[in-house]
C-alpha cells in the first residue's frame, strides 16, 4: 500500500514537472516579421512589448518594459537614442534582447554585450543587419530546447535521490525539491559566471 502511495505521489511530482515544462516550451517566440517595421511612439512600443510578451510575465502585474526602462537604457547607451521621438524595429530588436539578459545579468554587462552590436549593426547598411543576428539567436535557442529540457529532466531524476530518505514523506518532498533547485541554481550560477568572464575579456 505505501509502495502504491509512494508511486502515486512520484507520478504527481512527473506530471507537475511536465507542466512547468509544457509552459516553458509555449513561450512566445516574437518572429522578427511579427516586430513593426515602422517607427513606433514610446507609448507604441510599450503596448506592443507587454502585449508580445506577456506569457513572460510571472505575475500579471508585472510590466514587460516602463518607459522609465527605455531611457535608462537609452542614457546607458544600450540602445541608440530614437529619431524624433520614435523607435525603429531595430530598436525593438535590441529592447527584446535586453529584456532577456536583464533577468541575470547587470546593467553595466548588458551595456559591453550591446554595444558593439549597435555601433556596428543597427544601420541598416551593414552586410548583416540586427533581425538577422535576431534571427539566427532565436532559431539556435528553439533548436536547443529539447537538449535542454532532457537536462533539467534528468537534474529532476537526481535530485530525487540526492537524500537519503528519511521516512517522511514531506520531508523527503522538501528535500528533493531543494536538491533540485540548487542543481538548476548551481547551473545558471556557472553559466552566469562564464558569461561575465567573456564579458571581462572582451572588454579588457
Amino acid at each position: 500500500m505505501a509502495d502504491k502511495e509512494e508511486s502515486s505521489e512520484k507520478k504527481g511530482k512527473r506530471s507537475d514537472l511536465r507542466m512547468i515544462l509544457e509552459s516553458i516550451t509555449k513561450l512566445n517566440y516574437l518572429n522578427p516579421n511579427d516586430i513593426p517595421d515602422i517607427p513606433l511612439y514610446m507609448d507604441q512600443v510599450l503596448s506592443f512589448m507587454d502585449e508580445q510578451l506577456m506569457s513572460y510575465k510571472r505575475f500579471e502585474d508585472d510590466k514587460i518594459l516602463t518607459k522609465t526602462m527605455i531611457n535608462n537604457y537609452t542614457k546607458n547607451n544600450l540602445i541608440p537614442p530614437p529619431e524624433k521621438k520614435k523607435y525603429s524595429k531595430n530598436h525593438m530588436i535590441l529592447l527584446i534582447f535586453i529584456y532577456y539578459f536583464k533577468n541575470f545579468l547587470s546593467i553595466s554587462d548588458i551595456q559591453k554585450i550591446f554595444g558593439p552590436l549597435a555601433e556596428r549593426f543597427f544601420d541598416d547598411e551593414s552586410d548583416i543587419d540586427l533581425e538577422d543576428i535576431y534571427q539566427y539567436v532565436f532559431d539556435m535557442e528553439y533548436n536547443s530546447m529539447e537538449t535542454l529540457m532532457k537536462e533539467v529532466i534528468s537534474k529532476y531524476k537526481l535530485s530525487g535521490d540526492a537524500f537519503p530518505a528519511t521516512g517522511n514523506k514531506e520531508d523527503d518532498d522538501v528535500l528533493s525539491t531543494f536538491a533540485f533547485i540548487c542543481m538548476l541554481s548551481f547551473d545558471v550560477y556557472v553559466k552566469k559566471l562564464i558569461i561575465e568572464k567573456l564579458v571581462d575579456s572582451k572588454s579588457s
